[in-house]
This record gives C-alpha cells, sequence and structure tokens, in this order.
C-alpha cells in the first residue's frame, strides 16, 4: 500500500514558472519577476510570487544574489530593501518558448 504524503506537495507551478523567468534574465527582484509573471501567465498576487522565492529558497532552486538598500522616496518610508535571486542548483528550466520570447521583447523595448 503507498504511503500517502501529507501537506502541500513540493512541486508548484508558479514556483516553475518563476524558474523559467529566471532562466532568461538569469538575476531579478521579486517585483521584476512579479511584473514578468503577469503579462505571460494567469493572474496571481505579488505576496504569492514572494512566498514561492522563499520557498524556492529552501528547496535550492533559487538563491539569493545580494540584498540591496535603496532610498527613495516609498509610501512606506525613505528606504527599500532590493532581494536579488537567480536560478539554485535544484531548479529545472523547461525553457519555455513563450518567457524567452516575452522577455526578448522586453530588452529590446529598453
Amino acid at each position: 500500500m503507498e504511503k500517502k504524503q501529507r501537506g502541500r506537495p513540493v512541486k508548484s507551478e508558479i514556483r516553475q514558472n518563476i524558474v523559467e523567468i529566471l532562466f532568461f534574465l538569469k538575476q531579478a527582484t521579486g517585483y521584476e519577476i512579479y511584473k514578468v509573471y503577469a503579462n505571460i501567465f494567469p493572474k496571481c498576487t505579488n505576496e504569492v510570487i514572494y512566498y514561492h522565492l522563499r520557498k524556492g529558497l529552501e528547496t535550492g532552486e533559487f538563491k539569493l544574489v545580494k540584498i540591496k538598500q535603496e532610498q527613495g522616496d516609498y509610501s512606506w518610508g525613505s528606504l527599500a530593501e532590493k532581494k536579488y535571486y537567480s536560478l539554485g542548483e535544484n531548479a529545472k528550466p523547461r525553457m519555455l518558448k513563450r518567457v524567452k520570447e516575452h522577455i526578448q521583447k522586453l530588452k529590446k523595448e529598453r
């Protein structure tokens, strides 16, 4: 008899989509990932993206590259902490064509 796993499954379609985005961007902040995600995949909240980035750090799918403190005029104050993520050793990108095309289009617009 098979043993049933308890709790949430370790795999996540949202986290896999983030892997696809980071594969082509190389590194990005959570907000940059969210903006790309919202243009390619079904809607989800910014909080869900940040949840999966944290979970991906635990599973080794992502790694934290750097944390920058930036001064500015934000609604919450004058300081923002920006975390930059890249792919970890456990990431398995599928190299989706639509992600590649969208990111190439973004890079041309810059």
